[in-house]
């Protein structure tokens, strides 16, 4: 009689961060490390291992998407400290107001604030770009030279440069 293999082997759900964009899902899942990684994207769905971390534990997620993705457009890459997915959404231009497709709370995910941008309420495509914002503050610089702040400038009629009465 064959014996059965059992997997015995405790896997733990990756700290995941997420954040959406106009054409784009991001998901970062946070393990320092990390090796034999392996990642799957399907229409609706994302699944996630690896081994590593500082006790070298086995990490697995799968996630059921919000909505559906293009999974031949979607990919990942792995640093040191994460591991960073890039999922092509189905249908462009829709927010998704969560990544899973339940709406239950899940403590290992979290929205990635830092990157968070309410692309929804921009009125100008001009703000939906990281790059283009950077470079439009570039161009609003000032042509003129800027004051000395150290009040080196006797010339100024601010009220604030005037020397104020000894404390008795």
């Amino acid at each position: 009689m064959a014996g059965i293999v059992v997997d015995t082997t405790i896997r733990h759900p990756a700290t995941t961060k997420w954040y959406d964009r106009r054409q784009n899902v991001l998901v970062e899942f946070c393990i320092e490390d990390s090796k034999d990684v392996h990642v799957s994207f399907e229409e609706q769905k994302l699944i996630f291992r690896c081994h590593g971390g500082t006790d070298d534990h086995s990490f697995f997620n799968e996630i059921s998407l919000f909505d559906k993705i293009n999974p031949k457009e979607s990919n990942y890459h792995r640093t040191d400290r994460s591991v960073h997915c890039v999922m092509r959404k189905g249908s462009a231009g829709m927010a998704w107001p969560r990544l899973t497709k339940e709406k239950s709370k899940l403590l290992w995910l979290s929205v990635d604030f830092t990157n968070w941008l309410d692309w929804e309420d921009a009125s100008d495509n001009e703000f939906s770009n990281y790059d283009e914002f950077s470079s439009m503050m570039n161009k609003m610089g000032c042509d003129e030279e800027l004051p000395e702040l150290d009040g080196s400038d006797e010339e100024s009629s601010d009220s604030d440069s005037e020397k104020l009465p000894d404390l008795e």
